[in-house]
């Protein structure tokens, strides 16, 4: 029950963040697009991605450092690569594919070619995922609109959780994790 309120939750925050800036469109409208945009994924996606995140955390000056984003179709039809590259001296390169599951309900898988397989989920302009490690849980949000891709990446401290309510069906226990770090930026698609 905690874990499906969590993800309901993050759902929840996910699905108002990216909406949030097309509130001035009707509902019919948002639906429309919604749509339309889902079956463009990952078309829109493709490219070569460039930019600046800045990592806010808990009590520290905030950084920033650049991120490149390679995703670009390989030999394996409907595979893509997801290659990760930070900082300008192209040291730390994580070169993934992005591969289908089931595209009718947006899932996507990023191998990291050495048995780790992050499951990602396409929601309109939107790819995301979830996964933990080592007892941090990295909410990942990827949203192309207008050309940009807007990156965010939250860091969850899942060892560190409060917990609160009755543990009744009208006010059941609900689990709360403190948010350490967030990561943001916007990446242009390079020519």
């Amino acid at each position: 029950m905690n874990k499906y309120l969590f993800t309901c939750l993050i759902g929840s925050l996910l699905f108002f963040t990216c909406f949030s800036q097309k509130a001035k469109q009707p509902l019919h409208k948002k639906s429309i697009n919604s749509l339309s945009q889902a079956k463009q994924f990952p078309i829109d996606f493709i490219g070569n991605w460039k930019g600046q995140i800045e990592w806010r955390r808990n009590g520290k000056p905030s950084q920033q450092f650049s991120m490149q984003l390679k995703i670009q179709p390989t030999d394996s039809i409907g595979q893509y690569t997801w290659q990760i590259i930070y900082g300008d001296d192209n040291k730390d390169k994580r070169p993934y594919i992005l591969k289908p599951v089931d595209t009718a309900k947006g899932h996507w898988v990023v191998d990291e070619n050495d048995g780790i397989l992050l499951d990602s989920y396409v929601h309109g302009n939107a790819m995301h995922g979830a996964f933990t490690v080592n007892d941090n849980t990295i909410v990942d949000n990827y949203v192309v609109e207008n050309g940009k891709m807007r990156v965010e990446f939250f860091s969850i401290k899942m060892n560190n959780k409060k917990q609160s309510g009755k543990g009744t069906e009208e006010t059941p226990f609900v689990d709360s994790y403190p948010v350490v770090s967030y990561q943001t930026g916007i990446l242009t698609k390079l020519q």
